[in-house]
C-alpha cells in the first residue's frame, strides 16, 4: 500500500519507544493492529461490494440483451409465419382457379375430385383435434347400432359396363359414322 522501507519502520519504532515508553508500547501496538485490521476488512468489504455491483450490472445488461434478442426472434418468427400463411393462401387460390378452369373443360369431374380432397383434409384436421374416444364408446356392447337398410324393393339397375367396353362402343360408333 505505502512504500515504506525497513529502515523507516525501525526509525518509527524507536521514536514510539522513546515517546510512549516501554510499558505502554505493547498496548498501543495491539490497538494500532486492531485498527489496521478493521481498516483492511472495511476496504475488503467495499471492494467486494463494488465487484458484486459490477457483476450484477453485467447480469442485468445480459438479461436485457437476451430479452431484446427474444423479442427480435419473436417478431421475425411471426413475420415468417405470416409470409408462409400468405404464400399458402395464394397457392391454394391458384390451385382452386386451375381446378375450376379444368372442371369447366372436363365437365366438372376434376372440381369434384378437388372438393373431395379438401373435405378429406378437413376431416383429418377435425379428427386430430377431437379427443380420444370415450371408454363407453370403446366397448362394442355400448356402441349404437348402425341404421338397417330398408327392406323395400328397389328396381333392378343395369350392370355398369367395364371401361374397356365403353371405349369399344365409342370406337364402333365412330367407325359407323365414318
Amino acid at each position: 500500500m505505502f512504500d515504506i522501507a525497513f529502515s523507516e519502520l525501525l526509525l518509527i519504532g524507536v521514536v514510539a519507544l522513546v515517546v510512549i515508553g516501554p510499558e505502554r508500547l505493547p498496548k498501543v501496538a495491539r490497538t494500532a493492529g486492531q485498527w489496521v485490521g478493521k481498516l483492511n476488512r472495511y476496504v475488503s468489504q467495499v471492494k467486494q461490494d463494488i465487484d458484486r455491483d459490477m457483476k450484477l450490472e453485467e447480469l442485468r445488461k445480459m438479461q436485457q440483451d437476451m430479452k431484446d434478442s427474444a423479442q427480435r426472434y419473436e417478431i421475425l418468427g411471426n413475420e415468417t409465419a405470416r409470409r408462409v400463411e400468405e404464400t399458402v393462401a395464394e397457392e391454394t387460390s391458384q390451385i382452386s382457379k386451375v381446378m375450376q378452369a379444368m372442371s369447366a373443360t372436363d365437365g366438372g369431374l376434376t372440381m369434384k375430385e378437388w372438393d373431395k380432397v379438401k373435405e378429406e383434409e378437413a376431416a383429418k384436421i377435425a379428427a386430430a383435434a377431437l379427443p380420444e374416444e370415450p371408454a363407453a364408446l370403446a366397448d362394442p356392447s355400448t356402441r349404437p347400432e348402425p341404421p338397417q337398410p330398408s327392406t323395400e324393393a328397389t328396381p333392378p339397375q343395369a350392370p355398369a359396363a367395364p371401361v374397356g367396353d365403353k371405349m369399344a362402343a365409342r370406337n364402333d360408333t365412330g367407325a359407323k359414322a365414318g
